[in-house]
């Protein structure tokens, strides 16, 4: 595959912006930078991070769960980092904020061949409404 980088203006002066990549596109704000990414990605990964990585995680799975993108999106759960995270979104499926479908919308695996298989083999949920319906509490 090819990387290809995307960086807000704001903090192409303030990171190093890899110049390493055949290609790099500086946009104006986080959001386009967001927006940019999800429309070039085949899919994504997460690695180990701070409050950016959830970010992005979390905006990819909420666009997936809107029904904005198809495409897969995994953890790459390196030494159990994301364990707590994984418990939190178990839990938050029993406890019927989050449908079954959509929680398997974020695939996990600690092995990095093997989460990129199970994302090739990703199948969306297709059309499933967000919200539980009265007739379903």
């Amino acid at each position: 595959g090819e990387v290809i980088g995307v960086i807000p203006r704001a903090l192409a002066t303030k990171e190093i912006a890899h110049q390493g990549l055949a290609d790099l596109r500086v946009v104006p704000s986080m959001h386009e930078r967001k927006a940019l990414m999800t429309e070039l990605a085949d899919g994504f990964i997460a690695l180990p991070g701070g409050y950016g990585t959830f970010d992005e995680l979390f905006e990819a799975i909420t666009w997936a769960q809107l029904g904005l993108h198809e495409k897969p999106i995994a953890l790459l759960d390196v030494g159990g980092y994301f364990a707590p995270l994984l418990a939190l979104l178990d839990r938050a499926t029993e406890e019927r904020f989050i449908r079954p479908e959509h929680r398997a919308l974020v695939i996990s695996d600690d092995d990095p061949a093997r989460a990129l298989e199970r994302m090739a083999t990703f199948r969306p949920v297709g059309s499933v409404m967000k919200w539980i319906g009265k007739d379903e509490s």
